[in-house]
Order: C-alpha cells, then sequence, then structure tokens
C-alpha cells in the first residue's frame, strides 16, 4: 500500500454542518414564511389597535351613511319628504358625532372619569322625563323618546349605554384601588342597582333590546371584575328568568320570538320583516344588484334604513358587501379587547371591555336577526344604521377607544417619533428605536 492509498483509506475529517444563511440588513426572507413574519410584526404594532379603532370606525360610518341614503330614499317619498331628508339628518348626526369623537379622543382619562356621575345622573332624568305624558314620545309602540322641537328626537337610553360604561368602569376602578372586589357585597353594590334602575326605566317603555345591551355591558363589566362563576351565573340565571317572564307576557314578543328561522310570512304575516329580510340577502348574489338597484326598499321590507340595513347591504353590495362590513366589526372588537388586554391602568381596561361589549353585542344581536338566527330585537347597528341618538354616544365611545390606544407607553412613544420638531426633524437625529435616539457622529470619529 503505497503512502498515497493509505491517505487515502484515513478518516475524513468531519464536514461542518450546513447553515442556512441569514439575510443581511435584518431583512426578512420572502415567501410564505416571509409574508407571515411581516404581517406578525405588523400586528403587534404599537399602533395597530389606534389604527384599526380609527380607520374601521370610520369606514363604518362612511359606509353607513351611504347605505342610508341608498336605502331612506322610497321611504322618504313615500312619507311625503324629499328624497335625501333622512341621510342629511343622518349626515348631520355624523359630522357632530366627529366633533365627540374628536374631543373624546383629546380628553384625559381623568377627564372620562369625572364624567362618570354626571352623565349617569342626566341619564337617569332624561329617561323619568320620557315617562311623564306630554313630554315623551311613543315610536312604533315604545316610548322612549323626548321630541326636541320640529323633526328632532332624542332617546335617552342610548346614552344610558355610555353612562354605565363610565360610571361602572369607574366605580370598579375604584374599589380595586381599595382591594375590595375581592367580596361579593362590593362586587354586586351598587353596580347591581343602579343597572337594574336603568333597566326598568327602559322597559317602563317597552324596549327590551336596549334593554338586552344594557344587560350584556353589565355582565362585561362583572366579568372583567373577575366576579367568580358562581356569583356570575347567579346574576346571568337571574336575569335569564326576568326576561324569560318579560317575553312570555308580551304576545308580540312571542310572535317575534316564533319567527327565528322562518321562512314564510306566517298567519297575519307575523313574520313578513324576517322573511323579507332573508329574501333581500338571497337576491343579492356574490356582489349584489348594485347601490341604489334594491327591491326590497320599495315598501316590502319595513325599515330598511334603521334595524333592517344590513340586509339591504347584502342586497345592493352581496356578500362582498356583507363581510365586508362584518370584518371591519371584528377589527374594531379585536382592537378594543387588545386595548383592555394591555394596559395597567383599571379604569382603561374596563371602560375599554365595556365599550367593546357595547359595540360587539349590538353587532351581533342586529346581524343575528337579519340572518333570523335572533329574535328582532329592534336595535340598530352600530355606526351604520339611521338615528342620531344612536350615533353620538357611540362615537363618543369610539373616541374613548382612541384616547386609551393612544394612552399607551409604546403608542406614545412611536407617535412622539412621528410628530416634526418646529415643522421639521431634528438634524444629525437618527430614530433607531422607540425608546432611545442616536446621533449622528461625525465622519473620523472612533
Amino acid at each position: 500500500m503505497t503512502a498515497r492509498s493509505a491517505k487515502a483509506a484515513g478518516p475524513r475529517p468531519a464536514r461542518r454542518p450546513s447553515t442556512v444563511r441569514k439575510p443581511r440588513g435584518g431583512r426578512t426572507p420572502g415567501g410564505p414564511r416571509g409574508l407571515h413574519t411581516r404581517l406578525r410584526r405588523a400586528w403587534d404594532r404599537p399602533l395597530t389597535a389606534y389604527y384599526l379603532i380609527l380607520g374601521g370606525s370610520l369606514l363604518i360610518t362612511v359606509l353607513g351613511l351611504v347605505m342610508v341614503y341608498s336605502a331612506s330614499q322610497i321611504k322618504a317619498l313615500q312619507s311625503g319628504l324629499a328624497p335625501t331628508y333622512f341621510f342629511r339628518k343622518q349626515l348631520l348626526a355624523a359630522v357632530l358625532g366627529g366633533g365627540l369623537l374628536l374631543a373624546a379622543s383629546r380628553m384625559p382619562v381623568r377627564l372620562h372619569r369625572g364624567l362618570a356621575y354626571p352623565l349617569l345622573a342626566v341619564s337617569v332624568f332624561l329617561m323619568c322625563l320620557v315617562q311623564i305624558p306630554g313630554i315623551g314620545v311613543a315610536v312604533n309602540g315604545n316610548q322612549n323618546w323626548i321630541s326636541l322641537g320640529g323633526p328632532f328626537q332624542m332617546q335617552p337610553s342610548e346614552f344610558a349605554k355610555l353612562a354605565l360604561v363610565l360610571w361602572g368602569a369607574d366605580l370598579l376602578a375604584r374599589k380595586q384601588d381599595k382591594r375590595l372586589l375581592a367580596q361579593w357585597k362590593h362586587l354586586l353594590v351598587p353596580l347591581i342597582p343602579v343597572a337594574f334602575l336603568l333597566l326598568g326605566l327602559i322597559m317602563l317603555g317597552g324596549d327590551m333590546g336596549t334593554a338586552i345591551i344594557l344587560t350584556a355591558i353589565l355582565f362585561g363589566l362583572l366579568w372583567l371584575a373577575g366576579a367568580p362563576t358562581r356569583l356570575f351565573v347567579g346574576v346571568l340565571g337571574a336575569a335569564t328568568l326576568i326576561g324569560a317572564l318579560l317575553i312570555k307576557t308580551s304576545a308580540n314578543r312571542m310572535s317575534r320570538l316564533a319567527c327565528i328561522g322562518a321562512t314564510d310570512p306566517g298567519p297575519g304575516d307575523q313574520c313578513w320583516q324576517a322573511v323579507h329580510g332573508i329574501y333581500a340577502l338571497a337576491s343579492g348574489g356574490f356582489f349584489g344588484s348594485g347601490l341604489g338597484a334594491s327591491m326590497e326598499k320599495w315598501g316590502e321590507l319595513p325599515e330598511p334604513h334603521t334595524d333592517f340595513i344590513f340586509a339591504i347591504t347584502g342586497e345592493e353590495l352581496g356578500l362582498a358587501g356583507t363581510l365586508s362590513v362584518l370584518a371591519l366589526f371584528a377589527a374594531l372588537g379585536y382592537a378594543g379587547i387588545r386595548v383592555a388586554g394591555r394596559t395597567e391602568d383599571p379604569f382603561v381596561r374596563y371602560a375599554a371591555g365595556g365599550v367593546t361589549t357595547w359595540i360587539t353585542a349590538q353587532a351581533v344581536i342586529n346581524i343575528g336577526a337579519v340572518l333570523g338566527l335572533l329574535p328582532i330585537a329592534g336595535v340598530p347597528l352600530p355606526l351604520f344604521s339611521y338615528g342620531g341618538s344612536a350615533l353620538l354616544p357611540t362615537m363618543f365611545a369610539i373616541g374613548l377607544l382612541i384616547a386609551f390606544a393612544r394612552d399607551e407607553p409604546a403608542a406614545r412613544a412611536a407617535l412622539a417619533m412621528r410628530q416634526p420638531v418646529f415643522g421639521r426633524r431634528q438634524a444629525g437625529v437618527r430614530w433607531k428605536t422607540m425608546r432611545r435616539r442616536v446621533k449622528k457622529r461625525p465622519s473620523g470619529e472612533r
């Protein structure tokens, strides 16, 4: 055996394991995996919730204005009014609501907490005025309105939702600071009695839909406060029992309950509205019949611009339009949950959770009724349906969420980075992170 053959027969050195080179400059690799990484990074940015709340709410409001204009023209003409009558009123409410949203988004948390008790007192006072003959006005069998003169009316129970959120959040935050929420009596009193007072005043007018929304807000606050399961189940059972009793003693509510999943108007056309809502959705197809081309709004579907505007949206914009609305509400709900989950301030957590519960529950109840999955409760689609009394407090609540999203430490730092100093960025400063800034060194310096 020669030296060359012996060298060849000897053990070979082990190869180094192959490594995958990482892209230079911290860039994310391409492909599906890189796309997922980029999307996750964008989703986890500190301003994601802020942009979702602001953009989602504005898109819902603008699309709602378009659909109110389309769905209300025939109703206005049938009433002897101008075709733009309902649209102009909704546009005025949207402008006023935009001012409330801007004001609420700029208010400090301390001022939000200061509004809790005055707003609650005013809401209770106005709901008491509703029951006085000559002051309260009945609409569709429910006496929950106050006439403001001319064509303008106000529904105080809509402002009671905002009052319960702010007052309940302030109450629970104060008790948490004193470590009293571990005791049942402090968790229930006075939250439950005040909530039942609001519910009683609303039910005096017969508006069970709004009462359901207030009940959902109450349960959301109790859930966020960490109510024990037994207590939560007990309150839920009592509310269910009272609700069943109220439904059983009302023929109108029983007929609405019987229309769940109905495909035929039934005797006396008691399910006419529910069935024609399904007809409108079914005739829209994937992309709809076109904006303004609805057939159901020509007197077939009652309340096409209020409670059943989602059905007209499905008929004119199709499945694509309804899924877009659902996606916007889902994004708004996710952002609200994210704000409530990331804050260290108990008031912000309770208020953000209460607002998110309010908007999400009301959207689910309205859309579920249009789809025939829930009884018709007579509640509008938030930010979307016609009605200034519902739009104004809802936009103020959206302003609360925006203020809370801006108040996060990481969000404040990110917003501060984007603001110019004296109209331009500081010279010689390179922003590298959210927490610190690094000055450029002159050339030649070591």
